[in-house]
């Protein structure tokens, strides 16, 4: 069976293609023609090089496989219009589902975020019945994410789309050649001290994501979403298990909400007016003072997925980006 791999070249696409190429899939991995395929080149695939938002490369791209699993979009918080994210996760999302529909794919699984659901707290993480809450943050991301989203399930409905959605929280492991979410491990490495939001999130180790990603394609339900979710951690937490694994003993300062969220405003106005990205955007100051805590239960019982302590990922992730030169 030939599986695509939208964003192959990706932290979650170069480990899915691992993952499903051990399981015996033939993979396919879609990247742009300026992508590193460095991080890939020790798995045996085909690469087609091509624009997510060229509906005509995509067509090209889905044909021949009888799966697909979308990662492609960008994911970072702080790109300087909406339309950056409209054409890629938006428009890249419709190119997908009209390729799937077209070439009769078996099957669709649309990668997703948790940042769709609504969050939960720690006494009661959301889960897959939570609404949609974040609206309000104003994140092209999120907000382009949910779009894609429920453009999905609406062509399960109308189309008949073979299409399962899954749901990761803020995954850490290997791989990471961006890097992409493991910034926050470079963050907190070899420095005599640094500074933590007041907030909090659900981490996931990239195999269990692999893994939910994987058992998806067989026993997934169509037209479902599923959380994959590990543990619940405040950053503070996050960041001493990062020094337990490091064996180090920095010193951590946390950073006020009003602090944090003035600096925010601030990188808002600076790209407004010099119409460039920066690294802190209110909306994503507004979302690292949230507890952003999600429960797994239903992946772990429907996609039989045991996750992993998020120790182990921090470990992963290290050992990976010392070994590249990373840190």
């Amino acid at each position: 069976m030939k599986v695509l791999i939208t964003g192959g070249n990706g932290f979650l696409g170069s480990n899915v293609a691992r993952e499903l190429f051990r399981r015996g899939y033939e993979v396919k991995l879609m990247m742009r023609d300026t992508a590193d395929a460095s991080v890939v080149a020790d798995i045996p695939c085909e690469i087609y090089h091509g624009n997510i938002s060229n509906q005509e490369e995509v067509l090209m791209a889905v044909k021949g496989c009888d799966y697909v699993v979308h990662t492609a979009s960008i994911t970072q918080q702080w790109a300087v219009t909406f339309k950056e994210y409209e054409l890629v996760n938006v428009r890249g999302t419709i190119n997908v589902v009209n390729a799937c529909l077209q070439h009769g794919v078996k099957k669709l699984i649309h990668i997703s975020t948790a940042n769709t659901i609504g969050p939960g707290n720690r006494v009661k993480p959301a889960n897959e019945l939570n609404s949609f809450t974040l609206l309000h943050v104003n994140s092209g991301y999120i907000n382009s994410k949910y779009i894609a989203q429920q453009y999905v399930l609406e062509q399960v409905e109308r189309k008949n789309l073979q299409a399962v959605i899954v749901n990761p929280t803020f995954m850490i492991g290997q791989y990471d050649a961006k890097p992409s979410s493991g910034k926050i491990i470079l963050h907190g490495i070899n420095k005599r001290w640094f500074f933590y939001p007041p907030g909090g999130k659900n981490f996931v180790h990239i195999n269990d994501v692999c893994t939910g990603i994987a058992n998806a394609l067989e026993v997934g339900k169509i037209g479902d979403c599923y959380l994959l979710a590990g543990e619940n951690l405040s950053y503070k937490e996050f960041f001493k298990l990062l020094n337990s694994v490091a064996g180090q003993d920095p010193a951590m300062v946390r950073i006020p909400q009003f602090v944090l969220k003035m600096i925010g405003i601030m990188g808002t106005l600076v790209g407004v007016f010099s119409k460039t990205s920066g690294k802190l955007t209110y909306s994503s100051a507004y979302m690292l003072c949230l507890y952003n805590y999600y429960s797994g239960k239903k992946s772990e019982r429907e996609l039989l997925i045991k996750y992993t302590p998020i120790e182990k990922a921090i470990g992963s992730a290290l050992a990976w980006f010392k070994e590249n030169n990373y840190c």
